[in-house]
């Protein structure tokens, strides 16, 4: 697709971390946090003769009157997580003061919804609430279409507290404030997923490996021996160290291991041909010509593979969790475990993502009630449910303080869990997912012999010619 298209389809009513998803992500995958820019303190050469008073915070949302607003809330949630979701919404309905009324509607995947939602942005159409990563509510944002949450998380009435301000993880409660949209909160995060690595613990023992590995080197020498030495316990046929999925929160995942990023926050451009990239890639490329790995041919296919035992390293989202044990436990039934994706860093830099809920504007009196769903599904009640029974994290500490007995039945979950400190996320920047449909297409070149470098400065130049089309859209 021309870049020039891309612009075009961001004024014909277009509109922007996945994460940010892995995931990567599955099912649900499948995004970085810009750098807060730092100010120097003023110098104060005379304390003041008495301290200054503060002013009142305007509260816009005080005299808005919510009660028997319907709400409509478009997700892409299936199976256990629906069914957890609608059970939050159907308590929500029951219990809350002001008669609102919240209608959740599935509409598919991300791209599905992503896709459903531009041409209706700014019309009568829009849901009251949408599921969307950070990239795709920017894009929204570039026909001025969301609203900024905000003046709703910060009001005395209707607002959040201080102290259940802090109670979120800072980087989640960050995610969705944008510094190219004035500091805009263009989403609210109801949970968050990681990509990790799954290994086969029972077949790395087999080899000699005793433990998971933490640098490309001996990720490369345990894929290289499974790939020459069957699991002695598969139910299929074939034998893979590793199955590269093709996916863009892969190639920022292993950059990332390799101590780069694929964005430059502070001149505010892709960095997709950083050296970290080109080594990371350098890597992977050699796997394959070494025939110690191989691309993921269907979907979910590594995740199946890895399941009869004929796989031994699959790196995904953390929301997929679920997924593997069912796969190991009706397959090989070998023990499994997750770990960080290898790296050269002294500490692992992991790929945190998740899509948010952003709000479309309507009417006040509609986007108080979905902020006040919003509230509800992100408070400590909801979420403890949520977390349980959708594998995502929770995004805020006094959940997961509460979760000491389901960390124990889920080890991975808990591993998975305390590597969070180390998150890092894709950027949250305009016409992502267009970007995201070009890394594909460079990284399955790649995987098939394509020079590295000459294929990622391609892809970089790429890249910023999108980025640059779809900034010249933000309305001053």
């Amino acid at each position: 697709m021309k870049t020039k298209l891309y612009g075009l389809m961001a004024l014909m009513i277009v509109a922007t971390m996945i994460l940010a998803a892995c995931t990567p992500k599955p099912t649900a995958q499948p995004t970085a946090v810009p750098t807060e820019a730092k100010t120097e303190a003023p110098v104060v050469t005379e304390a003041p003769t008495e301290a200054p008073t503060e002013a009142p915070v305007a509260d816009e949302w005080a005299n808005v009157d919510p009660t028997g607003q319907k709400i409509v809330f478009w997700h892409q949630h299936t199976k256990a997580r629906e069914a957890a979701l609608l059970e939050i919404i159907d308590e929500f309905n029951k219990t809350n003061e002001y008669g609102i009324e919240v209608t959740a509607e599935f509409q598919g995947s991300y791209s599905d919804i992503f896709n459903k939602m531009r041409p209706i942005l700014n019309t009568p159409d829009v849901p009251d609430l949408v599921v969307a990563y950070q990239n795709q509510a920017a894009t929204y944002q570039l026909a001025d279409a969301l609203v900024d949450m905000n003046s709703m998380v910060n009001s005395p009435k209707w607002g959040l507290t201080a102290e259940e301000q802090a109670d979120f993880f800072p980087g989640f409660f960050a995610q969705d404030v944008f510094p190219n949209f004035g500091n805009a909160r263009l989403g609210f995060p109801p949970n968050r997923s990681m990509e990790v690595l799954y290994y086969n613990l029972d077949w790395m023992k087999e080899l000699g490996f005793e433990n998971p590995p933490a640098t490309p080197e001996e990720f490369k020498a345990i894929a290289c021996a499974a790939s020459q030495t069957p699991f002695s316990k598969a139910t299929a046929e074939g034998s893979h160290g590793y199955e590269l999925s093709i996916d863009t929160s892969r190639l920022a995942s292993w950059t990332f291991a390799f101590g780069g990023d694929i964005y430059d926050y502070e001149n505010g451009v892709f960095t997709l041909n950083s050296q970290a990239a080109i080594d990371s890639m350098t890597f992977l490329q050699g796997l394959f010509q070494e025939g110690c790995a191989k691309l993921v041919t269907e979907d979910y296919g590594d995740q199946t593979d890895f399941g009869n035992g004929t796989l031994m390293f699959a790196v995904g989202s953390s929301s997929g969790l679920p997924y593997y044990q069912s796969a190991a436990e009706s397959g090989a039934n070998h023990a499994w475990g997750v770990a960080a994706i290898p790296h050269t860093s002294a500490d692992p830099v992991m790929n945190v993502y998740g899509a948010s809920v952003s709000m479309p504007k309507t009417t006040p009196e509609r986007e108080l009630a979905a902020w006040l769903f919003l509230k509800y599904y992100t408070g400590t009640e909801a979420q403890a449910k949520w977390a349980i029974a959708s594998q995502y994290f929770p995004v805020r500490a006094s959940v997961a303080e509460g979760l000491t007995d389901y960390f124990a039945s889920q080890p991975a979950y808990k591993t998975a869990f305390d590597m969070l400190k180390y998150g890092h996320f894709e950027p949250p920047v305009p016409g992502y997912d267009f970007v995201r449909e070009e890394v594909n297409l460079a990284l399955a070149a790649i995987a098939d012999g394509a020079d590295v470098k000459t294929t990622l400065d391609a892809l970089n130049a790429t890249a910023n010619d999108i980025l640059a089309d779809q900034m010249a859209q933000i309305k001053k």
